[in-house]
This record gives structure tokens, C-alpha cells and sequence, in this order.
């Protein structure tokens, strides 16, 4: 009886806390977060401030005060909403000009220089330059799509090497897209310049491949036009990395695979009108925020932990961790109080983690909450059956409820978004979901969700090794073979003695490919080691 009454009260927690927005099909549950009405009547008056960020927010306030820029990425689904008509008119333009340069690489209008049509795409970006589009990439790319992508989103140089190699063969028909806001950025940069070289090793002419989405006026945009790359597309100053998905940084390269982006960005403009409710209980992203607040208790001290119960859906939890956690996880607040904010996020998919990590979710430290994400539609045409009157798509369903409530049993909590299908529409919702819901728990706990402090500064850190690692090898340089140093002299000479470890890890890769520096003791007692340049290596 007591198991009746509980189902009884749970079922009327689902009820009265159940969001449904009949146009996009979607439901958001958090019915299985553990918080009660005295929070919710304690939230309400931070709720109606950041329901008024969000209006200052899309009406141009400057929400990035560390860079003077607004944030308005609300604006690349709905135009209408810009602040200036300058701003308007260059999101319909550049829509514009990306549907006109799919079309035309499509047909074969714009074409290799030795004729045909392009058949795949390499894109070189960071962050947010790269996530979004790997994740709508896997999502709704169609199997026949009319260009292959690919990603070249880090500094590693077996990784590029393992991407060029797939499409050695093809280079001549492969468009290359640099992603890159400011031209600067080093992994960007890097990997352009890794690319140039294999174009120019097979004698093809890199321009002639070439596209830029880069910021107006930047390092790139006047390499691009001096050096007579293909186009140049817009990256607007007013739009972050980690929401640029709905810019050109998302658009061009989702519409060359012949996605909807239309369908994306009217999902999206759907789902911005049903969060800005000023209502808790009718607004999605509120309801998201408000269940975050009560598992972390405002502090952030649960982990997010996203399981999409379909296979396309595999890099959200990727997507959503840099939206989340660069935007959350702030030392200071907004009135320079230290309070180390955010929301660790992490994820795979279901029914995987069946198999995986749900056993220490259900019985090991609870220091999480779930996020499911379910989608209605099992596949295109039928199933057969696995079981008499079962499908596989039913075991699915059941595996996502099952552990759900196994979950729940077990004082684990859960929130359940979900779709009716994975489509560019609701794609493009799922994005401006959390988009919002990122924006409106950031106000409720006082950080500033538009700028990235920490990023710059772990930059500028690496700038500072990649300077050192110039003094050392000059350094080096003018040492003899015969007279080998030790770590500890070598950062004297440079004028950094204390960072004696450093630079013996610089020297230790720079050894390790064969670039100049030999060392000689024992590798296990490294204070001891003595380092020498070898001319005619590096």
C-alpha cells in the first residue's frame, strides 16, 4: 500500500511540475529533483531578476564587460530583435550568403580548380568553433550527404594526421573551412598552417580551397582577402564561441552537408519565445534552472550527468559541457566576491551506460544529478519484433525508465527532457533550451555567463611556456657538445630559475622528436640530467 501511495504522490509531483510545448513536441520532467514549494517561494524573487536580465540582455545591454561586447545570439534566429538595423541586416545577409555559397557548391557552380564538385570538408576550429558543429554534424547529417566533414579541432599532430589521411586521396575535392574569431587563436592557426602544408605538398593551391569565418577586420579576414581565398564569412563580435552554433560557425558548415538550417533556426527562434515567459512554471529553461539550483544547493556541489537515449544524440553531453562550464565556472561574482561557481558536466549515452557507469551512479557517491534525453520516435519505417509485441526501440524506452526509477529509488535525482524525433527543429530547440537555462541560473547565483577569464588566462600561461622554450633552446644553442649543462644552469642563463621544471619538460618533447636536445643521467632522477644542442638535429 505504501508503494501504491508513493507512485500515487509521484504521479501528482509529474503532473504539476510537467512542461509541454505543443508546437515543438517537447517535455521537460523535473519531477524527480528533490526540491519543495519553501525554495521555490524563496527563489521567485531572483527568478524575476533574471527573467529582466534576459529582456536587457537581448535588448543590448553589455553583458561581456571584460571585452565591451553585448551577447546576441538571440538575435541570429530572430533579426527583428537587433538592436540597430545594421546588426539585422547583417544576420539576414549572411543566412543569405550561406544558402547562395551551399547552392553553388552543391551544383558544382563553385568547383575545384581542376573542375567536378567538392566532395568533403575539413573544418579547422577550437571550443566552440568545433563542438557545435561536431555535435549537429552527428545529429542530423544525412547518410548521402553532399559533403563528407571533418574535424580538425586540436593542436595534436597525430590528430591531424589521422584526419588528413582519411582524405589524402580527395584532398583535390576537399573545401577547407578556418574557423577562427580573432584569426589569432592558436589551435586554429595551427592547424591551417598544418593544412596548407599537405595542399602545397601536393602541389594544389590552397586559396582555391580555402573559406574564412572570421570576425570582420582580423588576422584571417585580411590573410583571406590578400591571399584570394574562395569567400570570407562574418563572425560577429557580439556572438561567444560556445553560442555561435546558430552563426556562421554552425550554419555554413551544417548547410554544405544539406541540413535544414532553416528548420535549426526556426526551432530555436520557437524555443526563445517559450523561455522568455517571465513564469516559472511555464518556462523551460526556468524549470531547468531551478532544478540545477536545489541539487547543488546554488553552489554547483552535483555534477551534471547528460544521457541521450539515441545514438545521434552522443555529443550533446560534449556540447553542453562547454555551454555549461565555461559559462558557470566563475571564481568571482558579479560583486567581486570569490564563490567559485559552475556545474561540472559529463556524459555518454543510453542504454551504453547500462553497462558503463550507471552501476556507481546508482550505488556509489551521490554527488550528481541525471539529465535524460529521450526521443519518442524509435526510426524511420518499421520494427521488427525482438520479443513478441517488443521492439528494440521499446527496450530502449524501457532501459531509460527502468533506470530512471531505479535512479530515483536510490536518492538519485533526474531530470527528463524530451523530443518527439531528432530533427533540425528540435535541434535547434534543444540549443536555445539550455542556451536560456544557462543564462537565467547565472543570474540566479550572481556570475557573469558571457565572458571567460580563466580561458585567457590559461593562454597566456602557454604563451609564457612557448617563450621559455625560445630563451632555453637559444640558450642551448650557444653551449657546446662538449660541455653539457644542467637544468638548473640552463634556467639561470634564461633567467628563470624557478622554473627549472618546465623547461626540463619543454627540453624532455623537444628530445622526444628529435629536435635538437640529448640529454644524458638518469631520466628517473631528472635533477641530475645534464642537456647539450646536437647541431644539425632540430
Amino acid at each position: 500500500m505504501a508503494t501504491v501511495a508513493t507512485g500515487a504522490l509521484l504521479w501528482q509531483r509529474y503532473q504539476d511540475w510537467l512542461y509541454y510545448h505543443a508546437g515543438l513536441g517537447l517535455y521537460v520532467d523535473i519531477s524527480r529533483m528533490r526540491f519543495d514549494d519553501a525554495l521555490v517561494s524563496q527563489l521567485q524573487p531572483k527568478f524575476v531578476k533574471a527573467f529582466a536580465d534576459m529582456v536587457a540582455l537581448e535588448a543590448g545591454a553589455i553583458a561581456n564587460p571584460d571585452e565591451h561586447r553585448m551577447v546576441g545570439h538571440y538575435w541570429l534566429r530572430n533579426p527583428e530583435l537587433a538592436p540597430t538595423p545594421a546588426i539585422a541586416t547583417e544576420i539576414t545577409t549572411t543566412i543569405e550568403s550561406i544558402d547562395d555559397f551551399a547552392r553553388q557548391v552543391h551544383s558544382g557552380a563553385i568547383h575545384p580548380p581542376q573542375g567536378g564538385k567538392f566532395t568533403d570538408l575539413i573544418t579547422i576550429g577550437i571550443g566552440g568553433s568545433a563542438l557545435g558543429p561536431q555535435f549537429v554534424s552527428e545529429a542530423l547529417a544525412p547518410t548521402d550527404a553532399p559533403l563528407t566533414i571533418h574535424f580538425i579541432d586540436n593542436s595534436d599532430p597525430a590528430g591531424i594526421d589521422r584526419v588528413l589521411s582519411r582524405i589524402q586521396s580527395k584532398l583535390s575535392t576537399t573545401l577547407v573551412m578556418v574557423i577562427s574569431k580573432s584569426g589569432g587563436t592558436p589551435e586554429p592557426r595551427n592547424g591551417m598552417i598544418e593544412v596548407q602544408a599537405v595542399y602545397s605538398a601536393q602541389n594544389l593551391h590552397f586559396p582555391a580551397y580555402a573559406v574564412a569565418v572570421t570576425g570582420v577586420g582580423s588576422h584571417l579576414d585580411r590573410v583571406a582577402e590578400s591571399a584570394g581565398w574562395i569567400v570570407r564569412f562574418p563572425m560577429p563580435d557580439w556572438v561567444g564561441g560556445r553560442t555561435s552554433e546558430l552563426s556562421s560557425v554552425g550554419l555554413l558548415p551544417a548547410a554544405l552537408q544539406g541540413i535544414d538550417i532553416h528548420g535549426m533556426l526556426a526551432g530555436a527562434k520557437e524555443m526563445d519565445i517559450a523561455t522568455r515567459t517571465p513564469d516559472l512554471k511555464t518556462n523551460p529553461a526556468a524549470l531547468l534552472a531551478l532544478a540545477w539550483y536545489a541539487s547543488g544547493n546554488g553552489k554547483g556541489e552535483k555534477d551534471m550527468v547528460v544521457l541521450p537515449y539515441k545514438d545521434s544524440l552522443l555529443l550533446f553531453s560534449r556540447y553542453l559541457q562547454q555551454l555549461v562550464m565555461e559559462s558557470l565556472g566563475k571564481e568571482d561574482d558579479l560583486d567581486g566576491n570569490k564563490v567559485y561557481q559552475g556545474i561540472a558536466v559529463y556524459g555518454n549515452k543510453g542504454s551504453t551506460d547500462q553497462h558503463a557507469y550507471v552501476q556507481q551512479l546508482r550505488e556509489g557517491i551521490a554527488n550528481f544529478f541525471l539529465t535524460f534525453i529521450e526521443v519518442l520516435h524509435d526510426r524511420e519505417g518499421n520494427s521488427p519484433e525482438i520479443d513478441p509485441g517488443v521492439t528494440s526501440g521499446d527496450y530502449l524506452s524501457g532501459f531509460l525508465q527502468g533506470t530512471r526509477q531505479a535512479l530515483y529509488e536510490n536518492n538519485r535525482d533526474s531530470i527528463t527532457v524530451t523530443i518527439p524525433a531528432v530533427t533540425p527543429h528540435t535541434v535547434g530547440a534543444l540549443i536555445a533550451l539550455y542556451e536560456r537555462a544557462v543564462g537565467i541560473y547565472a543570474s540566479i547565483v550572481n556570475v557573469n555567463a558571457y565572458h571567460q577569464p580563466g580561458v585567457e588566462a590559461g593562454k597566456k600561461a602557454a604563451a609564457v611556456i612557448l617563450q621559455l622554450q625560445t630563451d632555453a633552446v637559444k640558450a642551448l644553442q650557444e653551449t657546446t657538445i662538449a660541455a653539457p649543462i644542467t637544468l638548473a644552469e640552463l634556467a639561470a642563463k634564461v633567467g628563470a630559475p624557478d622554473r627549472v621544471e618546465a623547461i626540463y619538460k619543454i627540453l624532455r618533447h623537444l628530445q622526444s622528436n628529435d629536435r635538437g636536445v640529448t640529454f644524458t643521467g638518469d631520466p628517473a632522477k631528472p635533477g641530475s640530467l645534464r642537456v647539450a644542442w646536437v647541431e644539425g638535429r632540430g
